[in-house]
């Protein structure tokens, strides 16, 4: 009886043995969390970098969730002060680490406890402790860096470099990051970025005077390798810049990536009796990105740079963009359809909305389709 019961053991051993290296060989981890990837056909975005985070919101041994795309990720930084961006899954269960925890600069699985290196392979079982995790136990890791004050990601392969913000070097620019935003749609959220004849109806008192519009001139929009460039838009604002006082501002924007976009303001004081807080080389520029949580929902952050003498505080600055974000928001949020059209035979269009005309025209001739419609 006791050597029936060792052979059938034996046999059962081998059998369990046989199918964990069929699993083993054969097993195929998921591409994303949510195990549909709805941006999987536009190459554009899935191989560009989004912005997922602020630097500073990511510290050593926090584990920070988020939706780039539709997909599950979870944001953490090693030791080393490394950043990394991986799916929100354990390949094991299914469980999301962002429950878990760290431990030994390694992410542990809230569930079973699996430990994951700063490789994203697993290195430990705990209910198995003497065994070598497969091969294929690895979370699956995304290109990540940080850069400006934020985290960025790429899910697919970078076809290109996180793009250049000239101030970011220079010592004489005061810095300051702003955000995080929630928009719905996030090429409506740069679109909006980009245009400045809604200044005197959406921020009436702030960056526009709503019976006294102001036209908007002929401007001229150019395209190169680096993506769209306005020439200089000139507005008057009644609070057009953290010192709270009446400016002449010539906006000169651009496109840099699909949901990346700049400004830089050159900033005449509009009152002679306070000219002389300002001088002719005031510049304020803003940074912006949008993540795209979505197809209709995103997260707008952005860094302002100002080479005001005295600087603004950070205070300041940020009461003001809050504001305007915040109507910019209210607004933008309004906007049907939610997925943004870039065939221009959708909606109406005048030449007053040249960047936005050019926005969506280049959005389409670059191929992009996730969160758009008309591009075919």
């Amino acid at each position: 009886m006791l050597r029936a019961r060792r052979r059938l053991s034996a046999r059962l051993q081998d059998r369990n043995n046989d199918e964990n290296q069929e699993f083993a060989m054969n097993y195929v981890p998921p591409q994303s969390a949510s195990g549909f990837d709805a941006g999987a056909e536009d190459k554009v975005l899935i191989n560009d970098w989004h912005v997922v985070a602020f630097t500073e919101e990511v510290p050593q041994n926090k584990l920070v969730p988020t939706t780039l795309m539709g997909r599950d990720l979870v944001i953490w930084r090693d030791k080393n002060d490394q950043i990394h961006v991986w799916e929100d899954l354990c390949l094991h269960r299914g469980a999301r680490l962002s429950k878990g925890f760290i431990k030994d600069d390694k992410v542990v699985c809230p569930y079973h406890g699996w430990n994951y290196d700063g490789t994203a392979k697993c290195v430990f079982m705990p209910a198995a402790p003497q065994d070598q995790p497969m091969k294929k136990a690895k979370a699956i890791a995304h290109h990540a860096q940080d850069k400006y004050g934020f985290v960025w990601a790429c899910i697919g392969t970078p076809a290109n470099d996180i793009p250049a913000f000239p101030e970011w070097d220079d010592p004489s620019y005061k810095k300051v990051n702003c955000g995080p935003y929630p928009f719905r749609s996030a090429y409506r959220a740069v679109e909006n970025f980009i245009d400045a004849t809604h200044f005197p109806f959406v921020h009436a008192g702030v960056n526009g005077i709503i019976d006294e519009p102001d036209p908007i001139a002929g401007y001229d929009v150019t395209e190169d390798e680096n993506g769209l460039a306005s020439t200089e838009v000139r507005v008057t604002q009644p609070y057009g810049d953290p010192r709270n006082i009446p400016v002449t501002a010539y906006y000169a924007y651009k496109c840099l990536r699909p949901l990346v976009a700049y400004f830089k303001k050159r900033v005449v004081i509009s009152d002679p009796a306070r000219a002389h807080l300002g001088n002719d080389n005031d510049r304020f520029c803003t940074f912006l990105t949008a993540q795209p949580v979505d197809e209709t929902h995103s997260i707008v952050r952005i860094c302002c740079a100002m080479n005001f003498t005295p600087a603004p505080t950070d205070e300041e600055v940020r009461r003001r963009q809050d504001l305007v974000y915040q109507q910019d928001g209210d607004i933008v949020d309004t906007q049907r359809p939610e997925r943004i059209p870039v065939d221009l035979r959708y909606e109406l269009h005048h030449r007053s909305d040249l960047m936005g005309q050019k926005y969506r025209s280049w959005l389409k001739n670059m191929g992009v389709t996730y969160g758009t419609f008309g591009s075919l």
